[in-house]
């Protein structure tokens, strides 16, 4: 059945986003029922744990604890269909997205899609949750960390930079195939105390009449010492409204998790 040219979220996704109230429960599980099959066109791959912390010692005081990091995750519940926990990474992470460039600049921006981190795994509190929109084969990955805040806004204007650094670039991807990048700058809500957004298009083989396009919109938003990042990404229909409404779920999230948690000291 043909899909409109954008996805959106659910109405009940919308209200959530009207709600003031941190709901009393977050679920954040990432991977696929026990004994369920991979969904076909992923790859057979483990996805990643819903969260991890590199830090086992009690945080410092007033730190995003792993807790509050994991309340502050948006859920399938959130969104709404057609988005459901992730069945494993989508067989267009290898066959395009690993891949490398001559430029710096650039080949860290591709490095970075791949493993789903802008901050080159930084210790510190994270909770991860990957989804999957089940009709137009996308992923959503949204984190949520606790970082130095000046490591966050370098990486912000890293990526703010990247536009004019990697508007145009060449990547080799697997077996020396060649794609064609595009990289420009993507409005978000004004949500936040940073923030920064990307879309990312990777267009290859080069020379296949029938070359697949694969659309990446990301997203940081920093929020006071906390910080969220949204990746979202397919071979079909993929809307910046879904990763901007996201990133403004999230960050009021965040703020109302940490709201809770100065009034229960």
């Amino acid at each position: 059945m043909p899909r409109t040219p954008a996805r959106v979220l659910s109405s009940a996704a919308l209200a959530v986003l009207a709600a003031t109230a941190l709901p009393t429960t977050a679920g954040c599980s990432a991977g696929p029922p026990a004994g369920g099959p991979a969904r076909e066109g992923r790859a057979h791959a483990s996805p990643a744990p819903s969260a991890r912390s590199s830090a086992p010692a009690a945080p410092a005081a007033g730190a995003l604890t792993d807790a509050q990091a994991h309340a502050a995750l948006v859920t399938p519940a959130d969104l709404g269909d057609p988005w459901t926990p992730t069945q494993g990474a989508a067989t267009w992470r290898d066959s395009m997205l690993k891949a490398t460039a001559d430029a710096p600049d650039c080949r860290r921006l591709l490095d970075a899609l791949y493993t789903d981190d802008l901050f080159d795994a930084a210790p510190g509190t994270r909770a991860v949750i990957g989804l999957d929109d089940s009709m137009d084969e996308a992923q959503l990955r949204y984190q949520v960390l606790a970082l130095p805040r000046a490591d966050v806004d370098r990486t912000l204007a890293w990526l703010k930079a990247l536009p004019g650094r990697c508007r145009h670039f060449t990547a080799k991807g697997a077996g020396g195939a060649t794609h064609t990048v595009e990289v420009t700058e993507a409005k978000l809500p004004d949500v936040g105390d940073a923030r920064q957004g990307l879309r990312v298009t990777l267009t290859g083989p080069a020379g296949q009449d029938d070359a697949q396009v694969l659309t990446l919109d990301v997203a940081a938003v920093r929020v006071g010492d906390d910080t969220i990042t949204v990746t979202d990404g397919g071979l079909g229909d993929v809307s910046a409204d879904v990763t901007g409404a996201v990133a403004q779920l999230g960050a009021q999230r965040l703020a109302e998790v940490r709201k809770q948690g100065r009034v229960q000291i």
